[in-house]
Parts: structure tokens; sequence; C-alpha cells
């Protein structure tokens, strides 16, 4: 009888447990039924609250936030409560201070049933409400906490070990619900923030997705492209209702994926404007999808219509400059040829100060006319851009310096890779930047020595090489040697300005490449420069 009565007993403390498990679950469900409705931080919070206050009984309730910034426990929502803690008179108690400041340092639920006006309180008038029981609990959000859920009573010992378990157990989904509502407020703040931006630049800004699809375009780039949002968004980049020439430009920029950098260029549209592009790949880590694919495109567009027209003037008044100084310097060496015939007897130091004379007169006019190229290269200024026959460029340059490499006493060899396609190029510069670099090599290179001309293709770039076994050059003296006016020690009496290797390099640019070079000291050198084979214009 004994053992049935005991068995009775623990049957009804396990009911009564099983049904306080129920009304917690019942609680938790209801809460996190009542928070989800919304991504509203503000409409959330009270909906939390309210839905707190109805499971629990509590006469008042409010949930405080951690502003990590300020270092503060922020009362963000109140109700129940006789003085306006949230706008009016804000509460914000500092981290480790006050009943808050327990609750966040144990991590544990704090429990005043029997609350006076002799408890110190980080803030003195919350004694003004008259509470007597109240319960704090921490939430808890993607494991740390986030703030405290609170539920207060006027009345002594209002709290028993049920509503403090049913607070225990939905402060975390309270807590859960309203970071995700932050989080959803922060990344609307700053999506506005950054609409802002791009509506007040002056870049046109354009993103597309990883099908090259339109997914942004802001104001400005609708004024370089003259084509509205409306037009391009959503379309493949490929179809975009815009001039032919910067579709065809910005296509060929993001067709390769084997290279992960930025690319810059210009591009001129048929309505004389010219368009700096840079574009850069997005990779976007993705949980549900795995891709090595680009995620996207960044195409940020900037108007530099006033430089190329600055570049123009400057070349045209350097041009005008040049002419003009090359009138007295023909005259002068007119008069100096006319001169040395007008002298009849044979003077050894005469002609010596006339051939100084003449020699300096003509690097005056060599400097002049290097000058004059760089800046028509670098501006643009008279770029003439057709389809070369590579083979056929490399023929007419070897026939033109043969005979100077000949005198010289130096052989030439070819190394043509076969089917190299057709180069959209400059034929005047780049003839004149592979005249430079086999030029160049015929000064260092001695006597019954080989120039070797190599090109060949690599990816988008061809590559053009040229290959002396000369002295060779320190490798401390590399760095310099496409920079104006720079002339690398190594032999004394080799005639030039100084600007040959820069030519080149410019002209390089000018076509969507670089220039570089391989050389140790007495093991010759190798000068090379890269011209983009597509039609993107750098």
């Amino acid at each position: 009888m004994i053992d049935l009565q005991h068995l009775i007993v623990q049957n009804r403390h396990l009911s009564d447990e099983v049904k306080r498990r129920v009304d917690q679950l019942a609680a938790i469900n209801t809460v996190a039924a009542s928070v989800s409705q919304s991504l509203d931080l503000n409409l959330t919070l009270q909906t939390a609250l309210q839905a707190v206050l109805n499971i629990t009984g509590a006469q008042a309730g409010g949930i405080s936030l951690i502003d990590e910034d300020a270092g503060e426990v922020v009362l963000r929502a109140q109700q129940g409560w006789v003085g306006d803690f949230v706008k009016e008179n804000p509460m914000r108690i500092p981290l480790g201070k006050g009943l808050s400041g327990r609750v966040i340092a144990a991590d544990e639920v704090v429990v005043k049933n029997n609350l006076t006006e002799s408890e110190q309180l980080a803030v003195p008038r919350f004694h003004n409400e008259r509470f007597r029981s109240l319960v704090m609990a921490p939430m808890h959000a993607r494991g740390k906490i986030i703030g405290i859920l609170s539920i207060m009573s006027y009345k002594p010992n209002s709290f028993d070990e049920s509503s403090i378990g049913v607070l225990r157990a939905i402060a975390d989904t309270v807590g859960v619900a309203l970071d995700n509502a932050r989080l959803y407020e922060t990344s609307v703040e700053n999506q506005d923030r950054l609409s802002a931006v791009l509506r007040s630049t002056a870049d046109g800004i354009i993103a597309t997705d990883q099908s090259g699809r339109i997914r942004l375009v802001n104001d400005s780039a609708e004024q370089m492209l003259e084509a509205s949002a409306d037009d391009l968004l959503g379309i493949p980049l490929r179809e975009a209702p815009v001039q032919q020439q910067i579709r065809d430009t910005l296509l060929v920029a993001t067709a390769s994926r084997s290279e992960e950098r930025n690319k810059a260029f210009r591009v001129d549209t048929d309505s004389d404007r010219v368009l700096s592009v840079l574009i850069s790949p997005i990779y976007v880590e993705s949980q549900v999808q795995q891709t090595t694919a680009t995620d996207g495109w960044v195409i940020v567009l900037q108007d530099v219509t006033h430089l190329r027209q600055a570049e123009i003037a400057r070349t045209q008044f350097i041009q005008a400059a040049a002419h003009d100084m090359r009138n007295p310097l023909g005259v002068a060496l007119n008069s100096l040829m006319l001169l040395r015939r007008r002298i009849s007897t044979s003077d050894t130091e005469t002609d010596e100060i006339i051939d100084i004379a003449e020699t300096g007169i003509n690097r005056i006019q060599s400097l002049i006319d290097d000058l004059l190229n760089l800046e028509q290269i670098q501006s643009g200024y008279g770029l003439n851009l057709v389809d070369i026959d590579v083979g056929e460029l490399v023929y007419e340059v070897m026939a033109g310096i043969r005979p100077l490499l000949q005198a010289k006493g130096i052989t030439t060899a070819v190394e043509l890779q076969s089917d190299i396609p057709t180069l959209y190029a400059d034929r005047r510069w780049v003839t004149r930047a592979i005249f430079n670099y086999l030029d160049n090599a015929s000064k260092y290179a001695a006597s019954g020595s080989q120039i070797t001309l190599r090109l060949f293709v690599s990816g988008q770039m061809l590559h053009i090489e040229v290959a002396d076994n000369g002295p060779g050059i320190p490798v401390d003296l590399q760095a310099r040697l496409f920079e104006r006016f720079y002339r690398a020690n190594t032999r004394s009496g080799i005639p030039g300005t100084g600007l040959g290797l820069a030519i080149v390099k410019t002209v390089a640019e000018a076509h969507g490449g670089g220039v570089y070079v391989h050389s140790s000291p007495n093991q010759g050198s190798v000068f090379g420069l890269t011209l983009l084979l597509n039609r993107v214009q750098a």
C-alpha cells in the first residue's frame, strides 16, 4: 500500500513536470511565432515584450540591448512602466555596473522577489517605478550575450520557479529574433548608404552577376552609356543596348577568367567621348553552391574626354614648338656645311670644331624628335589602329635594320611562332618599338655576335623579344632602364638620347601591354614587350 501511494505521488510530480515543460515549449512557440512576423527591430522589440508579458503574467517588462561601441546596456523597449526610460530619459548602464552587470558577468538569471529601496541600483530613479519583484535573464545570439530580458511586478514574491524557467527558456528565442532584426536593420542601413554613394558619385558603376547579367547601374553610368537603367537591368552584358564599341570592349575584357586581377583601359565612343574603364572581378564564398568561376564583375567608368583633349592640345603645342626649334637648327646645320665647303685650306682643328657642332645639332634634333614621339604615343593623338600581319611586319623591320647590323658585323636570327593571329595596332609605332630594341642591342653587341628576334603568343598577349649576347646589365640597374633619359653606365661612348627604351615602354602600354628585361652581367640580355592581340585599347 505504501509503495502504491509513493508511486501515485511520483506520477503526480512527473505529470506536473511534464505539464511545466509543455507550458514552457508552448510559451517558446508562442514567442517565436510572434517575433518572426517582422524584421523591423522596433516592432520586433514590442511584439516580443508583449508576448513575454502575456505568458509570464508579469505586470511590466523591458528589453535592454548591449551597445558594444558605447560600452553600455541600453533599454530599448518597455511596457507597464510609469516613466519613459527609452526616449525621454534613456536608461543607459555602463557594462559591469548594477544588476545588469551581474547578469552579464555570471551569464545567469538574476531574481529579486523582494526589491526594496535600499537596493543599490546603477540607475536610482528606477526605484520610482515601485516594482517589488524583478527577474532578469540574459539573451544569447550567435554564441554571445546580446542583451537582457526583464519582467517586473508591483507585488513581492511574484515569480516562482515556473515563471523563471519560462523566462529563461524564451530569452534566447527573443535574443535570436532581435539579433536577426538588428542584422536586417544594419543591412538595410548599409544598402541605403551604398545607394546614396552610388547616386552621388560622378563615376559610372555597373555590376554583373556570374551569368553576365547586369544587376546594378547608377545614374552616372546611364549618362555615359546613353541608356536607361530600365533597359539595362537584368539584361546580359552581350545584349546591352549600348554602343557597339563599348559593348565589344567590355565583353572582351570580361571574357577571360584566367587572371584574377583588375583590368584597366580606355575606349572611344561614337559620340567622341573617351571613357576610362576599370573592371574588377567579384568572388563570393557560397555555402550553397561551390564554384571556382568569377561570381561577377564591377565595372567603373570615368569620362576622361577632357584629359584626352588636354593631352592632344599639349601634343599639338609641342609639335608647334618642335617645328619652331627645327628651323633654326636646320639653318645652323646648313651654315656649318656651307662653312666647311668654303674653307679651302685643310685645317684639322677647324674640321674637328665643325664636326663637334654638327654632332651637337644632330643630337638636339634627335632629342626633339624622340620627345615628340613620346608625347604623341602617350596622348594617343594620331594613333592609327589597323589589322597587322605579324610575319609581314617582321620582314619589313628586319629588311630595314639588317644593313645597319651587317655594317657592324652582327648577324640576325628570327624565331616566329606559326599561326600568330592578326595584331590590331598602330603599324608605325610597333615598328618603331621593335627597331629601337634591335638598335639598342646592336649598340652593345660585339662584332661577329648574333641578335635574335623572337615572337610568340601567350594567352591574349603577343610577346616580342630581342636577345643579344652583349655585356649584360646588373640587376640593380634594370629597374630604371625604361625611364626617360636614364642610361645604364655599362659602357661609355654609346650614342643615343636615353629615350629609345622609354618609347618602347610607351608603345607597349598604349597597346594594352608592357615591357620586361632578363639580364645578367656577362650573359647577354633579353628585352621584351607585350601587345594585346584583341581590340581593347589601353
